[in-house]
């Protein structure tokens, strides 16, 4: 009984290589045909730029992979927009939309919707910018069983600068930081806005919480105080730091109504 077992293993792992089959060849393509054409999510632009107050789309669009069909017919289409945070394991709803019904979520309401120019088109529509809209958004498009997703992230034209409270550096817990900024009508500065700020001459040799919760500093000209005249420009990385017990100062950033 084993001996057969191992023959027919044998037989089902040589079969699959053989070219000259025609009748596994047609096989094949007869599973193919069964899936059905594959979902496609795209977005034309990886990066969108805009300001606070502003109105912005982020493009998204679903096809299926061998048709110029949007959609099968059989099931309904569901759009799925989130916004991504620094724990991938965490998502923020934003925007959800399946037939006729629509909602949007949190600090998105009233604000967000689909422009849907054609079958196929699941754009977010995002009124009146805020600061927090920063960041990079999932659009996810759901068909029966089949699913596919594409990201797109939202700049904000602005400006990053370094903070401290009267009390001197080194000051502010990670919440404390939070609401040091909100005063100074900004937001906490992503590693990807003082990133940027550094390509454009930003020096401060004071750690500052960035919104990821890690501790960094950006440095264009190296000297003794601030690393050591040897070390190479670029942005120090102090790394994560318990957020209610580690202080350090803050950076900001902001961004004008009018662009």
């Amino acid at each position: 009984m084993k001996s057969l077992l191992f023959l027919v293993l044998v037989s089902v792992c040589w079969a699959e290589p053989h070219p000259g089959n025609s009748s596994l060849e047609h096989e094949r393509i007869v599973h193919i045909q069964e899936n059905g054409p594959r979902l496609l999510v795209v977005a034309e632009q990886a990066k969108i730029f805009s300001h606070r107050g502003g109105n912005v789309t982020l493009p998204c669009k679903f096809y299926h992979e061998h048709t110029s069909s949007a959609g099968s017919g059989t099931h309904r289409i569901r759009v799925k927009w989130t916004k991504l945070t620094y724990d991938y394991l965490k998502e923020v709803d934003v925007f959800v939309a399946m037939g006729h019904h629509r909602k949007s979520y949190g600090s998105y309401q009233g604000r967000v919707s689909l422009r849907e120019s054609s079958e196929n088109d699941a754009s977010l529509v995002i009124a009146n910018i805020q600061l927090e809209d920063y960041g990079r958004y999932k659009c996810e498009v759901i068909e029966g069983l089949e699913d596919d997703t594409a990201v797109v992230t939202l700049n904000l034209e602005g400006v990053v600068f370094p903070y401290s409270p009267r009390l001197g550096r080194y000051n502010l817990n990670f919440h404390e930081a939070q609401r040091a900024c909100a005063e100074q009508d900004s937001v906490m500065a992503s590693f990807d806005q003082l990133y940027d700020a550094w390509r454009s001459g930003l020096d401060w040799c004071n750690a500052g919480w960035l919104s990821d919760g890690s501790v960094q500093y950006p440095i264009t000209k190296p000297r003794e105080p601030c690393g050591g005249r040897n070390t190479v420009p670029g942005v120090r990385n102090y790394g994560f730091w318990d957020k209610d017990k580690s202080r350090y100062d803050v950076f900001c950033f902001t961004s004008n109504f009018n662009g």
